[in-house]
């Protein structure tokens, strides 16, 4: 099996394989194409990637030769509209979001496996991108709202008095909200956290942040340890809540997002303009739609004395790491559908296969997925 790396289309960053891993995957018995220039911007500079055993090629030549396409976001659908049936697309493929691409997969029969799709499980954690990118995410969005906030992050004693922390309350205690929380403690300041799981408040509490909660909210096992749909009353008890606790916080990272659904908005209009002047808002759901009302997608906005940053592209910004992190998940992935002789293997009954493939032999084989895409007709 070969295995086929892009150059990713601007402005992303990352790059979908490191030289160290293409080094792991010849010991496998695989090939390796990469395109010219696909590390770069993560600076993985070729020479690094030919002397570690890869071929680096044209796009259409990766096109040509690969068997296996590894990727941080999803391919244009026109560069795979020509392959033909048993090629392989891996990686980052936004599947909730990316219908055009769906419908190459499925009307050229090629099999996709979208690591978004992973099922929450001990054994799945090492090929985990959405873990890895926002453990990235919840790091570099402290540090932004550090940049943009008009006071210091601990307390500070000197001759010219005593300056007291800052408060930060963090949104979601997902791997994003966890990592928010151990680096604003890090830095001195005060935290506090709300999330409707129950089960996150020991890890909350072990980073030494306060847990906030509503009484009441609705859990799903199902969920795979994701947030679901809150019932109308919840939500009413839910809005006080976090408007009490936001209006006296100096930073408010919002991390809070459901698969395949927009983010829940906890952030209201009223609550961001109760708030002290030169806070910072840090929304990572900017891309789903915001956990505050007021997010705009990749913009920086001031409203009323307060900054609202949002952004989901963090991972962007730390290329390097940020790479090595996403090359390992999928170098584990790779592992899993190879067989001793370095040819795919697709074992049905192994559950991180079954659940992360999205098409396969001309059908969407993700359930939730299909269900998501109930209405478009594919032929």
């Amino acid at each position: 099996m070969t295995i086929g790396i892009l150059k990713e289309q601007a402005p992303e960053t990352r790059v979908a394989l490191t030289p160290e891993a293409v080094a792991a995957l010849l010991q496998l018995k695989t090939g390796v194409v990469i395109e010219k220039g696909a590390g770069t911007g993560a600076f993985f500079h070729d020479q690094e990637y030919i002397h570690a055993g890869a071929d680096a090629v044209s796009r259409e030549e990766v096109f040509a030769r690969a068997d296996c396409l590894l990727t941080v976001m999803p391919p244009d659908p026109g560069e795979i509209s020509g392959w033909e049936k048993g090629k392989v697309l891996a990686g980052g493929l936004d599947p909730y979001y990316s219908e055009p691409l769906l419908k190459v997969l499925v009307t050229r029969k090629i099999s996709s496996f979208s690591l978004e799709l992973l099922p929450r499980t001990t054994l799945a954690q090492s090929m985990d991108i959405l873990s890895s990118m926002a453990t990235v995410s919840g790091y570099k969005a402290v540090l932004d709202a550090a940049m943009h906030l008009s006071r210091f992050y601990p307390m500070f004693m000197s001759a010219a008095g005593t300056i007291k922390p800052a408060r930060v309350l963090v949104l979601g205690a997902g791997v994003a909200g966890l990592q928010a929380i151990a680096t604003a403690r890090r830095l001195g300041a005060v935290v506090e956290v709300f999330d409707v799981r129950s089960a996150v408040k020991d890890e909350v509490h072990s980073l030494g942040g306060k847990f906030i909660e509503v009484e009441g909210a609705r859990e799903d096992a199902a969920a795979g340890g994701y947030a679901v749909d809150q019932t109308e009353d919840f939500r009413d008890r839910q809005r006080d809540l976090i408007h009490r606790h936001a209006v006296k916080s100096d930073v408010v990272i919002c991390t809070a997002q459901i698969p395949g659904k927009r983010a829940p908005v906890l952030l209201y209009n009223s609550t961001v303009e109760a708030m002290t002047g030169g806070s910072v808002i840090v929304d990572l759901a900017a891309s789903s739609g915001g956990n505050c009302e007021l997010t705009r997608n990749n913009e920086v906005i001031h409203h009323k004395g307060i900054t609202i940053v949002g952004r989901s592209d963090y991972p962007r910004s730390l290329a390097v790491d940020s790479s090595r992190m996403f090359s390992n998940n999928l170098l584990s992935f790779v592992r899993l559908i190879m067989d001793d002789a370095g040819d795919l293997k697709l074992d049905w009954n192994d559950e991180i296969i079954r659940s992360s493939c999205l098409s396969h032999n001309g059908d969407i084989r993700h359930e939730k997925v299909k269900l998501h895409f109930s209405k478009l007709l594919i032929t």
